[in-house]
């Protein structure tokens, strides 16, 4: 990412989020890695299913790491990683933890005397 960039999306950051996603330079590099990843989403395809990707998640978020809010790389002790990946929208949510699975009381209480 440029100097430019990074404060770009420092902005965002601290006054603004919604900018950021309709920036048209957001909305190239979301397109590079859906491209990349054939729209699919990957947290599926690891379970051997097919679901089309709506959504580039951030690994390190935008709000914690706005120097890295283009990168679809970044490098951990060594390792290279994604930092862009394209999820379906209940991977995203799943990975995000707004969809927390509900404890179903059973139907009737279930007795062994």
């Amino acid at each position: 990412m440029t100097q430019q960039e990074i404060e770009f999306a420092r902005w965002c950051v601290a006054n603004d989020i919604h900018r950021f996603y309709v920036w048209g330079r957001w909305k190239q590099v979301r397109q590079q890695v859906l491209d990349m990843d054939h729209n699919e989403c990957q947290r599926c395809r690891e379970q051997h299913k097919y679901t089309a990707a709506t959504t580039v998640h951030h690994v390190n978020y935008v709000k914690r790491h706005p120097e890295m809010a283009l990168d679809i790389w970044y490098e951990w002790h060594g390792t290279r990683k994604r930092n862009l990946i394209s999820l379906c929208h209940d991977c995203h949510e799943a990975v995000h933890g707004y969809r927390k699975t509900k404890r179903q009381e059973p139907l009737t209480e279930e007795r062994w005397d």
